[in-house]
């Protein structure tokens, strides 16, 4: 069903395309035919099968690998379909592109990984024979009905590698501030490990590799797109804040609706991401464009992390949306 076709209530934020924008937007994409040099696809959204663009990438270019590729379940995205595989085969097939991906980073570059339980192990085995494996991540995914007949699955894993042992990592810049419940004070009534001031009760906590603060885009958000697994930016913008640096290169090679490439441009990095589908590489450019006037992100603001469903108004207690 195209856009225009979707009947979409009043108060539905979903960034569409109209006829106009597919035409210009898809002026603005990309395709290699040839080796090329870095400068000529930053910041660019090239639209292509990885398969045909990995042997035309720049080397050692990028210094933050983002990777969300098709979990091993059959999914269609836009008409394209991804079959679910044998788990063998599962593994050939990421073997295949992160195997050439290695070449394009920088000796220090670090690598996050998107999985679900089905594709943990594939990732595993795959991504431990050409990197560092440091953590995985689990964040909440709460959405969806559930399921009658199984626990209801409302998680997703993140890999964190790095091609070497010198990496970025800068746990001050993705503090989580969380609301103080039951606060302790000093002998003299001080606040003990956390600070009372006009946005509340709170403390500064250090990540840890659960993550329950996410809320996966619907359609009042104003970073919302029709692609079916959209990640927030608000994730996005925790991995690019603690792995890299100002004017560092963001690599996403399953682009989708450009979500990597926009926390990017949000935080001041330069970004390339590669998409097999035109629809979503326009949906990119247009995020793109809104980027350059509006740079927030929900869920993150005054360089800290915001329990989910709080806001940070100046002067006022932090309240619910």
């Amino acid at each position: 069903m195209s856009d225009k076709e979707k009947s979409r209530a009043g108060r539905n934020r979903t960034i569409t395309l109209n006829e106009s924008e597919r035409l210009a937007y898809g002026a603005k994409l990309i395709t290699l035919a040839e080796r090329i040099t870095p400068e000529r696809i930053l910041d660019r959204t090239i639209h292509q099968d990885l398969f045909e663009a990995l042997d035309y990438l720049p080397d050692e270019f990028v210094d933050l690998l983002f990777i969300d590729p098709p979990y091993n379940l059959t999914k269609s995205f836009n008409g394209h379909t991804f079959n679910q595989m044998d788990p063998a085969r599962y593994s050939e097939w990421m073997d295949e592109w992160l195997s050439r991906l290695v070449r394009i980073l920088k000796p220090n570059a670090t690598v996050y990984i998107c999985g679900d339980w089905r594709s943990g192990h594939s990732i595993y085995a795959v991504a431990s024979k050409y990197f560092n494996i440091l953590n995985r991540i689990t964040w909440e995914r709460e959405k969806g009905r559930g399921a009658l007949a199984n626990w209801k699955n409302a998680s997703e894993d993140i890999w964190h590698c790095t091609k070497s042992a010198d990496y970025k990592f800068y746990v001050d810049r993705v503090k989580v501030k969380r609301k103080v419940i039951a606060p302790y004070r000093t002998a003299e009534g001080d606040p003990k490990d956390w600070n009372d001031g006009d946005d509340g009760k709170f403390r500064l906590t250090h990540p840890s590799n659960l993550w329950t603060d996410l809320t996966v885009p619907f359609w009042s958000m104003p970073e919302n797109t029709d692609h079916p697994t959209q990640k927030p930016e608000k994730l996005l913008a925790k991995l690019i804040l603690a792995s890299s640096d100002e004017n560092d290169v963001v690599f996403d090679p399953f682009g989708g609706a450009g979500t990597t490439s926009v926390v990017a441009k949000k935080l001041n990095r330069r970004y390339v991401g590669v998409e097999l589908d035109e629809t979503y590489c326009c949906l990119a450019e247009k995020r793109l464009e809104l980027a350059s006037r509006d740079a927030s992100i929900q869920g993150y603001s005054e360089g800290v992390f915001w329990e989910r469903n709080t806001i940070h108004e100046k002067n006022k207690t932090t309240k619910k949306r």
